[in-house]
Formats: structure tokens, sequence, C-alpha cells
């Protein structure tokens, strides 16, 4: 039979290599590098339920500190209007194509009864996931 301190590093061994094949940003990790210090510290911890109630504390503690460190992964936003060309007809009330900061991004427009031929000038003046929201040049400059 495994001995207690083995059985936490195998479950921390376990549960660092589960971050590579199911990535859960770093929780799966922060667990296993805890169960791999209560593995440490089995020798002056020898009840099994103290041993995970450490564990559990450990994890907590690790998360929150490595969740500082990662990016918050806010959506970039629109601070002004932006400039963008159509690469495609961009019919009423459906998406089409512009060209936005040197990528082609799917657009709409924000009038919804509007269409906006290909190869024209647009305002980009938001954004709703991986959708541009643009205006016409025409529409704000007239």
């Amino acid at each position: 039979m495994l001995s207690p301190a083995a059985i936490w590093l195998i479950a921390g061994v376990i549960l660092c290599l589960m971050e590579l094949f199911l990535p859960t940003a770093f929780v799966e990790f922060t667990m296993g590098i805890s169960a791999i210090i209560v593995a440490l510290l089995t020798p002056f911890v020898p009840h099994f339920g103290i041993q995970v109630a450490l564990w559990l504390v450990l994890s907590v503690i690790l998360v929150i500190l490595v969740r500082r460190f990662l990016p918050t992964g806010k959506p970039k936003t629109i601070d002004d209007e932006r400039e963008a060309k159509t690469l495609t007809e961009i019919p009423a009330g459906q998406t089409g194509r512009v060209l936005y900061e040197g990528n082609s991004w799917q657009a709409k427009c924000s009038d919804e009864s509007l269409a906006i031929a290909a190869n024209q000038p647009v305002y980009v003046v938001g954004r709703k996931g991986t959708t541009l929201i643009v205006m016409p040049e025409s529409l704000l400059h007239s």
C-alpha cells in the first residue's frame, strides 16, 4: 500500500500534467503544487483530515495569488471612432466584412435598415464580441 506522501505526490503530478491537456487558467496546476507541498509536509502532519484541509487552504491561496498575475481578459474597447473599409457588401440587418487595423473583421451596420456597399469607408463605432459595429462615412460627414 502507498504511503500518504506518495499518494499526495502522485495526485500533485497528475493535477499538474492535467493542466497541459485541459487548461483551466492554472487552477489544476496550483492544486497540483499544493498537493506536492502537502506530500512534503506529511511527516509533520500525520492526520489525513488535516492534510486535506491544508491542501484546500493552500490551493485557494495559490489560486488567488496566481490570478493576480494573469491578464484579466477584458475585451478591447473602441475608444474613438476609427476608420475601416468594407471588403464585402453589408446588407441591411446582416453582417459583412471590413478591413480594420490590417485584419478582416465581421461587421454590421449600427443602423439595421442601411446597407453598405463594398469598398466603402466606414467608421467603427463599437464592438459586440468579434463583430464590429460600423457606420458609413458618408452619413457621419453629411
